[in-house]
């Protein structure tokens, strides 16, 4: 008989946490606010900012020679990276990203594609 009481208790806490989990996820991705602009940083500083109302293809260069090359693609109020020489090429297989906070990353090439929002502030706050 405890038996049977211990393994409904631990149902009921499993189910507990799926349900506090499943709320959680659902708050995080109605609360998501759609960006204003993909904000291109090349070594941790922004070099340029684009609409993502506006299509475009935007190569990015970077590398003591221009080898190191990026295709930024901006369509359909997403972005994306749609070419890349580096090596692994995981910035290739990220999603488009369109909401803000959400980040593209090319790590060989040092480059981040951020999604903003349209008041963002790129000022630096503080060195520690």
């Amino acid at each position: 008989m405890n038996r049977c009481r211990s393994a409904r208790n631990d149902l009921i806490l499993v189910a507990a946490i799926v349900l506090i989990a499943a709320a959680g996820f659902l708050l995080y991705r109605a609360n998501r606010e759609p960006g204003a602009f993909a904000a291109v940083k090349i070594n941790g500083t922004v070099t340029e900012m684009y609409p993502l109302s506006e299509n475009a293809e935007i190569p990015i260069t970077t590398g003591e020679k221009g080898e190191q090359e990026n295709l930024l693609v901006i369509e359909d109020g997403k972005a994306r990276i749609s070419a890349a020489n580096c090596p692994d090429e995981i910035c290739v297989k990220t999603r488009p990203v369109t909401y803000v906070g959400e980040t593209i990353v090319c790590l060989p090439h040092k480059v981040v594609i951020e999604i903003v929002a349209e008041s963002a502030d790129f000022q630096l706050d503080t060195v520690v």
